[in-house]
């Protein structure tokens, strides 16, 4: 009887450390893409630093605290890593658009852009909870 139990605890815990090995791997496998070079020879995360580090006097007090508020609803262990792909993308919005400041409208426009399509239902309830008009970029949730 002891013996059954011991076994079966046994096999209960190589199921639960795989599951959590499996879950670990994949997320690390996500990460790896990320590092990976692309046609022009920089990663997804050389892009990222590369918006942010030539965008970094064009942030304001006010859009820096407006990036902020937007990133608030992601869990804290994720926050910074979300908040460093959303600024890459606000970024790489202002530069295209040859602006002399981060404005607002480039935070709106930027973090839709940055959030992915299966997250867009709660990207437009937090926006609307919030009172953040986003109307002018309603074509780009489609």
């Amino acid at each position: 009887m002891a013996n059954d139990f011991f076994m079966w605890f046994i096999i209960f815990w190589v199921f639960v450390l795989l599951f959590f090995m499996s879950v670990g791997g994949f997320f690390m496998f996500r990460k790896f893409l990320k590092v990976l070079p692309k046609e022009d020879g920089k990663s997804k995360l050389d892009w990222q630093n590369h918006y942010v580090d030539n965008s970094r006097h064009l942030w304001t007090e006010d859009s820096k605290a407006f990036l902020d508020q937007l990133v608030s609803p992601v869990p804290t262990p994720f926050r910074d890593i979300a908040k460093h792909s959303i600024a890459a993308r606000i970024a790489q919005v202002a530069l295209e658009a040859k602006a002399n400041e981060v404005t607002r409208d480039h935070c709106i426009e930027g973090y839709i852009l940055a959030t992915p399509k299966r997250d867009y239902r709660s990207l437009t309830s937090f926006l609307e909870r919030e009172q953040i008009d986003y109307t002018a970029y309603k074509h780009l949730l489609q």
